[in-house]
């Protein structure tokens, strides 16, 4: 049995999670995190001395680090569905997943805590601004590489799509301007259409 340690309104939990039921893999999910607390419990120091969610536990392997364990999935349960053989695709594929990680994320936080878990009274409405406008340039980015593509992974659905479109849930529900963005609009779209999707990602923003 595979166990998911993480609370559901978590972006990086929200990306094992979908990666799970795209696999269609029988899991229990726990709560820990935010909320819940348990992060700072030795038991969950045990499995991950960061005190971050998620966690996965596979038997007695354990993982950390969300994209990780989305990479480990599709490897160990995803042959000829979310798992890319072939080298060059595959990297192309998970590039989107690092990049998300590395320019994506932290003007991402600034715009969601800013907006959603900040009171209106105490909002830093210019960092906000200044985050919309950062995270607009990406999105830019992101819709040039799906004007040649149907999808970050390539022509198929995969794990590069996973990671932004977590936050591409929270980025087109937000009160926001955003530019128009026609292949991302499209691409966007098309992942609402999934069932695994609308299970585990359209669950409301907070």
């Amino acid at each position: 049995m595979l166990t998911v340690w993480g609370r559901n309104n978590s972006t990086n939990v929200k990306k094992v999670l979908w990666c799970l039921e795209e696999l269609t893999l029988g899991y229990e999910r726990i709560d820990v995190g935010g909320q819940f607390g348990k992060l700072n419990e030795p038991l969950y120091r045990a499995m991950n001395p960061n005190g971050l969610i998620p966690c996965l536990q596979d038997e007695d392997f354990i993982l950390w680090e969300s994209n990780t364990i989305v990479r480990y999935l599709a490897a160990q349960y995803g042959e000829n569905t979310l798992y890319l053989a072939d080298a060059r695709l595959r990297a192309s594929a998970e590039k989107w997943m690092d990049w998300v990680t590395s320019s994506v994320a932290e003007p991402f936080k600034v715009v969601f805590i800013g907006l959603v878990r900040t009171p209106e009274e105490q909002q830093d409405k210019e960092k906000i601004a200044q985050g919309i406008e950062r995270l607009n340039t990406l999105m830019a980015v992101a819709d040039s590489a799906l004007a040649e593509h149907a999808y970050l992974s390539g022509d198929k659905f995969g794990i590069g799509d996973i990671p932004l479109g977590c936050l591409a849930y929270a980025w087109f529900n937000l009160s926001i301007t955003r530019p128009a963005l026609p292949n991302l609009e499209r691409w966007y779209h098309s992942l609402t259409q999934r069932a695994t999707f609308q299970k585990v990602i359209d669950i409301g923003i907070s």
